[in-house]
């Protein structure tokens, strides 16, 4: 499958510029022309990279930066001036995993790409790459779900949750735990919120045995 990239770039130029270069290497390309835009795409796809302009509209790539790295360790590389945005990024320096100067070249910005994104392919030795429930695989590498070796269409928020409930198996998760994994702090999510995100996993996922604990949270089963 095509690596997703997300182009976050207000100058409609450069982002068409952009997304045809990377589309033309054979990514899968999505694009924002403001913060509130990709911050909308951020929550409902699954992303392996994020380009991301400093200067934004409705919400500045550094306040989005801080947004996404509460919830998410997706790449990012920052698109940057030699100026005080660049002064600005040297203390966000370990919250991305590159950066790009303006004006830069087509060619080496997607020589960036193509760094990162093998960077990101390399599994760390601690931590379990895979889990399985009966036809469902879960990979945490390239946070996706196999359902009878099929990938299943999960948005960023559902996959999220079922990682999570994975990664604590046979324990139950309260609802407030799964907020603060999921949302972050900031977030104030009602119950219908989650029981529809919940709704969702189940149709997708059936082989996945995700119960209701009533009153407290949920947990996902683990065959005995």
């Amino acid at each position: 499958m095509k690596p997703r990239i997300l182009v976050v770039e207000d100058d409609t130029m450069t982002n068409q510029v952009i997304c045809d270069f990377l589309e033309e290497k054979d990514y899968d390309v999505l694009s924002a022309l403001d913060g509130e835009e990709a911050w909308g795409i951020f929550e409902n796809e699954m992303l392996d990279l994020i380009l991301l302009d400093i200067m934004l509209p409705t919400i500045s790539g550094l306040e989005l930066l801080e947004r996404i790295r509460k919830t998410s360790d997706v790449p990012i590389i920052m698109l940057t001036a030699i100026d005080q945005e660049h002064t600005q990024l040297i203390s966000f320096k370990q919250k991305v995993d590159d950066y790009v100067i303006k004006p830069f070249s087509p060619t080496i910005l997607v020589k960036r790409v193509q760094a990162v994104l093998r960077r990101a392919e390399q599994p760390t030795a601690t931590e379990k790459k895979e889990d399985s429930y009966g036809d469902v695989r879960i990979n945490f590498d390239s946070s996706m779900v196999f359902l009878e070796n099929e990938r299943v269409a999960l948005t960023r928020i559902e996959y999220q949750i079922v990682e999570y409930l994975a990664k604590n198996k046979g324990r139950v998760v309260t609802r407030e735990q799964l907020i603060e994994a999921v949302w972050g702090y900031e977030f104030t999510a009602n119950d219908r919120v989650i029981d529809s995100h919940m709704k969702n996993i189940r149709k997708k996922i059936p082989g996945l045995n995700i119960e209701t604990i009533k009153g407290i949270g949920y947990m996902l089963e683990v065959e005995k």
